[in-house]
């Protein structure tokens, strides 16, 4: 969709944060039926940051958000609304008020948002609207999971893939739009290809009362369908996005998909008829990060330079739901 609001928004800042272990290929070998080799044929993956039993989610989006405020020149008393997407909060309340009360932005209203994979995806196109009808001026969108914590580390489909970390942009009122368009789907029949469900068990408080308490299970993943989906789907939204946003191909200055596998972000440029040399990819070093994928990807492409200001950039998120999305927007003040 376009915008049909009088006021736009601009991304000003973005910063990351990643736990400082890393678990490689070779160390996997250890733990489960696996070698480095078909890990990179297959996902492009390489190592996976871990987060430490004494780090948090809330530390890291944390992190995070100091170091986009930090590059935004904005104060954290100075924000009016944080977002956070994930799928992994400390606190099944949400860990959006603990991240602001960390950071001191007394006059910032914060809450969570579950879209998993395409979490910071669909954050960025609610914070946008928060904006666009003039209700605030400067949104904060912070992008954290720490899958590690629900992974199987015995399934060697799916403990490979997955990394913890963190990613946030700030977002700023602005006479030009910067976001150019978007849009957003899902399919709950899809839902059961990839889950991280609670698992109850019965306990009764009276005869003929009761109630269910339990925990969640470990993610479950069918990894041919969650393919199938993405490389059908994704570059069907990015067009759609292109569409909404009036741009073309040859318009785009960078692709950046959700890291979930060099494969499906391939056979997505292929498809869009994009070089694969304008696509940001950097899951060899991180891997499936969910909502964070994108705003780490980011960080490091705006701070080494590869991503200058007026730049055109695509992006997509996609992931269990089924979700999927994708915008198009310039980076840097309209």
């Amino acid at each position: 969709m376009q915008n049909q609001m009088g006021s736009g928004i601009s991304l000003i800042g973005v910063g990351a944060a990643t736990p400082p272990a890393a678990l490689d290929n070779g160390q996997m070998e250890r733990l489960v039926d696996t070698s480095d080799d078909w890990i990179k044929t297959r996902t492009g993956i390489r190592e996976r940051r871990i987060a430490g039993a004494d780090s948090t989610l809330t530390g890291l989006g944390t992190a995070a958000a100091r170091n986009a405020l930090e590059m935004a020149g904005v104060s954290a008393a100075d924000l009016d609304l944080i977002i956070l997407a994930t799928s992994t909060p400390d606190d099944l309340f949400g860990s959006a008020a603990a991240i602001q009360g960390q950071l001191g932005a007394s006059q910032a209203v914060s809450f969570d948002l579950t879209a998993a994979c395409s979490g910071f995806l669909f954050g960025l196109v609610t914070a946008a609207q928060y904006i666009r009808t003039g209700v605030y001026k400067r949104v904060l969108l912070i992008g954290a999971d720490v899958l590690s914590r629900w992974v199987d580390w015995s399934d060697r489909r799916t403990c490979i893939l997955f990394g913890d970390g963190a990613g946030a942009v700030v977002l700023e009122a602005s006479e030009q739009d910067q976001l150019l368009g978007f849009e957003m789907r899902s399919n709950g029949a899809g839902n059961c290809v990839l889950n991280l469900n609670y698992q109850s068990e019965e306990k009764e408080l009276l005869p003929g009362i009761n109630v269910s308490q339990g925990g969640y299970q470990t993610i479950s993943m069918n990894g041919k369908e969650v393919y199938k989906f993405a490389v059908r789907k994704v570059p069907e939204v990015i067009e759609k996005a292109m569409f909404y946003s009036d741009i073309a191909a040859n318009d785009v200055d960078w692709l950046v998909l959700h890291q979930a596998n060099l494969r499906i972000v391939e056979a997505a440029a292929q498809r869009l008829k994009f070089p694969l040399d304008k696509c940001l990819v950097n899951l060899e070093r991180h891997g499936n990060t969910s909502a964070a994928s994108i705003p780490l990807v980011l960080n490091e492409a705006v701070r080494d330079g590869r991503i200058q200001p007026g730049h055109v950039i695509a992006a997509s998120g996609f992931g269990a739901g089924l979700s999927w999305g994708a915008a198009g927007f310039r980076w840097g003040k309209g």
